[in-house]
């Protein structure tokens, strides 16, 4: 076989020679002239066409260099000599200089040697010009071809494959592909590929002798030979792989191929041991009593090795068994309180399967199974409340003594149980001992704060002999019972002794201590000796009026009215009203004193007219100390030619005139201005400190308006009073010019600002001014009808 390749490689390589040979003869068998542009009959020179040039092919990596490969020539007869240039990639453009022509001969040669992996052709233009540059001939297209050599080595494309195969797989089991790749020309057998195996190692070393896997040369696909691959013998295998080119006769190079084999689940998992024992508390869940063991020969840490467990006989569902993920052991758990008194012992029965089912290449065994017998411990467990809450419903009017519940709880031990209440705010409820019966200690109440929404809370606790207790609620809900009687109000009102007439009279209403449905709506009636002036009118179902049928005299009366509420049985009360019949106003209140004291509960009491009164005065009293306490507060100032006693201007002499029936400002109008230094400031008093002048009149300064916002500057008063007498109507329309436009005050109708007038006065006194009728004209005798304080006025007027 050996002997045969290698005579094959040397007739190839006999062959390739004689190509060579023959095709770089053919090369140098070219003419070495070539007439590329003819002549066609003379006279006028026509170009008929164009020679067709074959590609020129040059070897790469040639060594004999510069090399001539070409020569070309112009046929046209010209009568000075043709310069010829060379144009094109290699020559002018990039890559430079790798070829040249002469441009007296034509002869074009390589000066580099040429890399057919970089570039496999150049497409280069010939010209014929003339010695002035012209040119003679169309440009010639010249294609040269670089011819390939195998100077490439095949490489693989990764330095390491890897792959996976099933364990047990059958002969022909694709595995993998590997793939090379070579520079050299795809085109040639310089790049034609070859794959093979030329080694295979196993993990663990020396597990496996045989060839277990195989490789296309051509795809390079890897595929299992032979049987025996078990993932429990050997978990992977290395394999020396070789590529060459010319089809494995040239170029080679070397790659590794990893190969893991992957396990099946052909090992089912076994109990070891297959019985256990195991103790279980009663009462008690969620807790972990044991832990079973497998074993498994598949790959660790998969579906194919991990443990899933059951367990068949557990109709109740008491236990449960999950699987510990790195031990891969089955933990059992009580996962329902156990009973030592229904059950002292349970025998489980445990199956195993794997997560991932059995491949069909395992041996076929049945199904492994385990017994685990656990035992219940007693405990002495707490006593059971039959219900919890313990619900009671009962009347809230039960008599002392009833029974409530009984047989409320009882104990799984069958110990003794002692009972007590431990919560009870309003100590309405009794318990016996021994038995536990619930009783009623006294009269429930509805009203209580500890009764919400009609339920009363209480708690119970039950022991055992043991000394375990439970504790439960009691929850007692109550129904309303009519306990109460309405009862009436008001007791005592007031009535116009026109109500009769106008259909008005006295507002009753009922209230009742009980809840629906056992108070409203409540019935109001009388008795039937009384209907004949009295009668009560509903209302609605909790007011009623009382209202008299008949005029009656003024004063007080006594009427009785009934009142029943809708509970069952229904409960009345029998009520008094103290009723005053009285003469009203327009707004229908009583104008008697005695409808004033004793009237309804919405009047004024006198008591409270008397408060009102002395506050009224004692607020008087106070007005009346902070104004004198002002007038002696006031500063002066004495002038300092003459020492007088004066105001703040000597201009400014002012007293304070008191207006009665003016119409003008209002309330506001008692803080008039001071013109108590109205008269000469001669004739005030010389005793600088005292706080009234001669007269007795307080003067100081001028006090302020509260009813003006002093905020804005006030106009300038005259202050110089007139020489003249007869410039004073102007003198004072200036004042009332400036006071109309002061904006510091409130547009007054009459302006209270007065002034010094100077020493004396041009008028006569005011009791020589004579009037236009006498007071014997007058008629007086209205002044009677005014009351007998204005009787004696009229008396002194009308003396008649």
């Amino acid at each position: 076989m050996v002997a045969r390749m290698l005579m094959l490689y040397v007739l190839g390589s006999l062959l390739f020679q004689v190509w060579s040979s023959t095709e770089l003869h053919e090369v140098e068998s070219l003419p070495q002239t070539l007439h590329l542009w003819r002549n066609q009959g003379k006279g006028v020179i026509r170009v008929k066409r164009d020679w067709i040039i074959p590609p020129i092919r040059v070897l790469e990596n040639s060594k004999q260099v510069p090399e001539d490969l070409v020569q070309i020539k112009s046929d046209k007869i010209f009568t000075s000599e043709v310069i010829y240039k060379l144009e094109g990639p290699g020559v002018d453009q990039e890559p430079k200089n790798l070829f040249e022509i002469d441009d007296k001969t034509g002869v074009i040669r390589s000066k580099k040697p040429l890399d057919r992996e970089k570039y496999n052709s150049f497409t280069l233009k010939a010209f014929a010009l003339s010695p002035s540059g012209e040119r003679l001939e169309n440009p010639t297209t010249i294609e040269i071809v670089v011819l390939d050599q195998n100077d490439n080595r095949p490489a693989f494309t990764q330095s390491q494959f890897i792959g996976t195969v099933a364990e047990f797989s059958v002969p022909g089991t694709s595995v993998m592909s590997v793939s090379a790749t070579d520079a050299d020309d795809p085109k040639t057998e310089n790049a034609f590929l070859s794959y093979s195996i030329l080694g295979q190692e196993s993990i663990p070393a020396n597990a496996v002798n045989k060839t277990m896997f195989g490789i296309n040369n051509k795809t390079g696909a890897i595929y299992t030979r032979d049987v025996g691959l078990d993932r429990e013998a050997v978990k992977s295998f290395q394999l020396k792989l070789q590529v060459a080119d010319m089809g494995g006769m040239g170029l080679t190079s070397e790659g590794m191929a990893i190969i893991h084999v992957t396990d099946i689940n052909n090992h089912a998992p076994q109990f070891s041991p297959a019985s256990y024992s195991m103790i279980a508390e009663e009462n008690r869940k969620d807790y972990e009593i044991g832990r079973v063991n497998v074993t498994d020969r598949d790959d660790r840490g998969t579906g194919n090795w991990e443990a899933r467990f059951t367990i068949s006989n557990d109709p109740d569902g008491n236990f449960a068994i999950s699987t510990e993920a790195e031990t891969n052991q089955g933990i059992l758990t009580v996962v329902k309180p156990l009973d030592f008194e229904a059950l002292e012992e349970y025998v489980l029965i445990l199956k195993v399967e794997n997560l991932n089912p059995l491949s069909s290449k395992a041996p076929n065994l049945p199904v492994s199974t385990a017994t685990v017998v656990v035992t219940v411990v007693n405990q002495n467990e707490a006593p059971h409340f039959r219900e919890d809450p313990i619900h009671i419903v009962v009347p809230e009017s039960v008599a002392p003594q009833t029974l409530l519940k009984s047989n409320i709880a009882f104990d799984p031990d069958n110990s003794d149980l002692r009972y007590e209440i431990i919560r009870d705010p309003e100590r309405w409820l009794d318990i016996n001992r021994d038995t536990g019966d619930i009783s009623a200690k006294r009269t429930f109440n509805m009203r209580s704060p500890h009764v919400k929404n009609n339920v009363y809370n209480a708690v119970v606790k039950v022991t055992d002999a043991g000394g375990v207790s439970t504790t439960a609620r009691v929850t007692i809900t109550l129904r309303e019972t009519n306990d109460f009687p309405p009862q009436l109000f008001p007791l005592i009102g007031s009535v116009c002794k026109d109500a009769s007439r106008t259909g008005s009279g006295l507002v009753l209403s009922a209230l009742d201590e009980d809840f629906p449905p056992h108070a409203a709506p409540y019935t109001f009636q009388m008795p039937d000796d009384l209907s004949v002036n009295w009668t009560v009118i509903q209302v609605n179902d909790t007011h009623a009026v009382l209202h008299p049928l008949v005029e009656l005299e003024a004063g007080d009366y006594v009427v009785a009215v009934f009142v029943s509420d809708s509970g069952s049985p229904v409960l009345s009360s029998y009520a008094q009203v103290n009723v005053t019949v009285c003469l009203c106003d327009s707004f229908g209140d009583c104008k008697s004193e005695a409808g004033a004291v004793h009237g309804s509960s919405m009047g004024i009491s006198f008591i409270a007219i008397i408060i009102i009164m002395a506050s009224i005065a004692l607020l008087l009293l106070m007005l009346f100390v902070a104004v004198a306490v002002t007038a002696c507060g006031r500063r002066h100032h004495v002038k300092k030619e003459t020492g007088l006693l004066v105001g703040e201007s000597e201009d400014d002499v002012r007293d304070n005139v008191f207006n009665y029936d003016e119409q003008g400002g209002g309330e506001e109008d008692e803080n008039a201005f001071n013109i108590d230094l109205l008269w000469n400031p001669h004739d005030a008093p010389s005793t600088p400190g005292s706080c009234y002048p001669v007269s007795g009149v307080p003067r100081g300064r001028q006090p302020l308006r509260k009813d003006a916002p002093h905020n804005l500057p006030s106009p300038t008063y005259p202050r110089r009073p007139p020489a003249d007498p007869t410039d004073i109507e102007d003198y004072i329309n200036d004042g009332l010019e400036a006071a109309d436009n002061d904006p510091n005050v409130p547009p007054y109708d009459t302006a209270l600002i007065y002034d010094y007038e100077g020493e004396g006065s041009l008028a006569g006194s005011l009791s020589t001014i004579s009037s236009s009728s006498s007071d014997g004209d007058q008629d007086y005798d209205y002044l009677n009808d005014w009351g007998p304080r204005f009787q004696k006025l009229a008396n002194m007027y009308d003396p008649r």
